[in-house]
Formats: C-alpha cells, structure tokens, sequence
C-alpha cells in the first residue's frame, strides 16, 4: 500500500492556514529509530516523499522529528529527480529534436517536485521585490498568490534553464548533459541546505519548521559526497568553478537573508536551490 506522499504530503497544497499555503500537518505517528540500513532508509524515502510527488510506502509514516533527521538526505533527492529527468529527456531527445526534449524534460521536472523549489522562488522574489520592512516582506511570502515579480523571475529562470541546458547538449552530447544534470540538482540542494547551518527559522510556525534545527557538520558533508561526484566530467574545470561560484553565491546569499530577514524561511530555501542551479548551469556554460 502507497500513499501519494508520505504525510509530507501534508505538505497540503490547500493546507488550511487561511490562505493556501502549503504548511505541514504532522499526523500522529509513534517517534522511530532512524539506526540501521532500514532506518536511513526509511529517513531517504522521508525526503523524497516532502519533496517530490514520487508515492512512498506508507510505513514510512512521518514526524517533524523524522523529517529533520532526513535533512541530509536532501542533495541525494537532487541525484533521483536530476537522474529521472536525464533518463526522461535523452529517451524523448531520440523522439524529437534537443530543443523539444529539454522543454518536455524541465515540465518533468516540475511535475516531479510539484514546483516546490520554483514556489520558493516566486515567492521569496515577490516579497523582497515587493517590500522593505521585514514583517511586510514576511507576510508577501506568506501570501500564496503569485505577483508580477514573482511571474517574471518564474518565466526568466525556466528561460535561462532552457537556453543554457540546449547549449550544454549541442557541446558535450546526451551523456555530458545528463552529467551537468544531476550534478546540479544535487549541488545546489546542498547550498540550501547548508544554510541550516548558519541561519536561523524566523516563523514560529511553517513548511519548514520540522528542518529548523540546526545541520550538523556530518550531515552538511554527506550532502555534500553526494554532489561531489559529478563535478569531474564532461570537465573538471567547470566543476571546480562551479563550486566555488557556489560557495561565493551562499556567502553573499546568506548575508543577504541576515539583513532583510535575519534568518530563513522555508521559501528562501527554495529560491536558494534555484539560484544555485541556475549558477551551475551558467559556469558550465563558460566553460563549453
């Protein structure tokens, strides 16, 4: 038996804080032990079911407390949704021409994450965009509708995504692409999630609330590993640079979410994983 997502899937599109937004309702599972192979398998399935729209099995079960164990799992979601839509893409590039099959595989994309990411980034650019005064900013990203800023850095971002990924094709093939792919899903879920690591929760209530403590050192370096492999081919030059272009984007982000905010929100990680992706994207594009 399978359930659409795991209670996660409390992360409700209609959950009922008044006006949409998704929020997470824990259900009333026992607390588990996450010790074992079964357990961190248990805390992987955890975060692909917040965070995609693939069903898990339902003895998975879900608690805030779960859900912050599987934080480290975070950038190995990035791996499957990069690999699903790679496989997706090169399979419909055999059917029709390579500007159609990325187009096709980013609406995969979309579809796979429920656009949780590009939700984060709409909303994070309304509100910043939008106001200057922390509460005021807080309250736009709060408001599930989509505003003018919101829409443009939308259409702008899947813009970019689409031209860059075709150029990536048309220099390095179907198999560098796939590479380029995955590796940035996984890095920069990795950024977002590292800023667990510096930042503090500033809702007393949200969608990210249940990952508001803070990472630890040996969770940020797991997800880490799980980006680390794919930044040697097609050209270890661009994923050198790569990281180190993320690494100066999460200083500047960071600093940035101190000053406006003084700590995150479950958005601004979303909107820090699309900064990250388009980053990477743009730094192999260089190097092509």
């Amino acid at each position: 038996m399978t359930a659409s997502v795991p209670d996660p899937s409390q992360r409700n599109d209609d959950a009922d804080n008044g006006n949409g937004s998704r929020e997470l309702v824990a259900p009333p599972y026992p607390t588990a032990s996450f010790g074992g192979c079964r357990g961190q398998w248990r805390l992987f399935l955890t975060a692909l079911g917040f965070f995609t729209r693939v069903p898990i099995p339902s003895w998975v079960g879900y608690s805030p407390e779960q859900l912050n164990a599987a934080t480290r799992y975070f950038p190995l979601v990035g791996v499957f949704v990069g690999a699903c839509v790679a496989l997706l893409t090169v399979a419909m590039g055999h059917l029709w021409s390579p500007h159609l099959a990325i187009a096709l595989g980013l609406g995969v994309s979309v579809l796979l994450t429920g656009a949780f990411h590009e939700d984060g980034l709409a909303d994070s650019v309304d509100a910043f965009g939008g106001a200057f005064e922390r509460e005021r900013v807080l309250a736009i990203m709060h408001d599930s509708r989509i505003g003018t800023y919101g829409a443009v850095a939308l259409w702008l971002a899947l813009a970019v995504k689409w031209q860059a990924l075709v150029d990536i094709q048309a220099s390095v093939g179907w198999s560098g692409f796939a590479v380029v792919l995955i590796g940035a899903h996984a890095a920069s879920r990795s950024m977002a999630i590292s800023l667990l690591r510096v930042l503090d929760y500033v809702r007393p209530e949200g969608k990210a609330k249940p990952v508001a403590q803070r990472l630890s050192v040996g969770g940020l370096m797991f997800g880490v590993a799980c980006s680390a492999p794919w930044w040697v081919w097609p050209d270890w030059r661009a994923g050198v640079t790569g990281a180190l272009v993320l690494v100066v984007l999460r200083a500047g982000f960071i600093r940035y979410l101190r000053r406006r905010l003084g700590g995150y929100t479950g958005d601004t990680l979303g909107f820090a994983q699309q900064l990250g992706e388009l980053a990477l994207y743009l730094t192999v594009c260089t190097w092509i």
